[in-house]
């Protein structure tokens, strides 16, 4: 897997060890016997920490949690919720789009690239990072959750107050220790059209995201999205 590390070198010291440990040599076995064997996996290499790349330790102010990459041709690019340039608006982003719509006022973006949030501080974290094509879940269980929980972890023992948006049961349990004495926890329904309308819409995560960061000198996120 090393020739396909590149995440950006604020996380490279403290994830150090999780590159070393059983788990991590078990996937890395796994995804080299995956493609071996032909089977086409998502995102490319390059970009299997993509979200840990553009978003350094010290600059997250938001983490927004994930399940799996999408496993569709051209979706999967490393970050949570977002797909490539020229794809589909998903239907869970969809409706993520609609509440930020109904709670910001800003119109809804005509792409689902999310690049522009990460770059701010917002760590679009899925808990597993590959995917094989056309099966959805087709890596969970193979070491990918430790190695993001460790991620988690990291981010909720950093000084900064930070914003957790945890959608739905899996990121709930996920980022259930996180200190809400220190950070904010924001919980509701998952957005996806299965779920979003109990408790997803109508929550408000990006107004009250932002009212916590500006209260703590971090700034705010610009979610509106620019043009592609």
């Amino acid at each position: 897997m090393s020739s396909a590390i590149k995440l950006h070198e604020s996380w490279l010291t403290p994830l150090a060890d999780q590159f070393t440990t059983p788990h991590m040599q078990g996937l890395k076995a796994f995804l080299a016997a995956e493609k071996a064997a032909g089977k086409r996996i998502f995102p490319k290499g390059r970009d299997y920490f993509r979200a840990l790349d553009l978003t350094p330790l010290d600059q997250v102010k938001v983490v927004i949690l994930g399940q799996d990459p999408y496993h569709g041709e051209g979706q999967a690019h490393g970050l949570c919720f977002s797909v490539q340039p020229g794809v589909r608006t998903p239907p869970s982003l969809v409706n993520i789009y609609k509440e930020m719509e109904a709670d910001l006022g800003i119109p809804r973006a005509s792409h689902g690239f999310l690049e522009h949030w990460a770059r701010q501080g917002v760590l679009l974290l899925n808990s597993v990072l590959t995917v094989e094509m056309a099966r959805a879940a087709s890596h969970q269980g193979k070491g990918w959750e430790l190695f993001t929980d460790a991620v988690v972890r990291l981010v909720a023992e950093q000084e900064q107050a930070t914003v957790f948006l945890l959608w739905g049961a899996y990121a709930q349990r996920k980022a259930a220790f996180v200190d809400q004495s220190r950070h904010l926890v924001l919980k509701s329904a998952h957005p996806s059209p299965l779920s979003a309308h109990n408790g997803f819409h109508g929550s408000r995560p990006f107004s009250q995201a932002n009212a916590f960061l500006e209260a703590h000198g971090r700034g705010p996120i610009d979610w509106a999205l620019p043009p592609l």
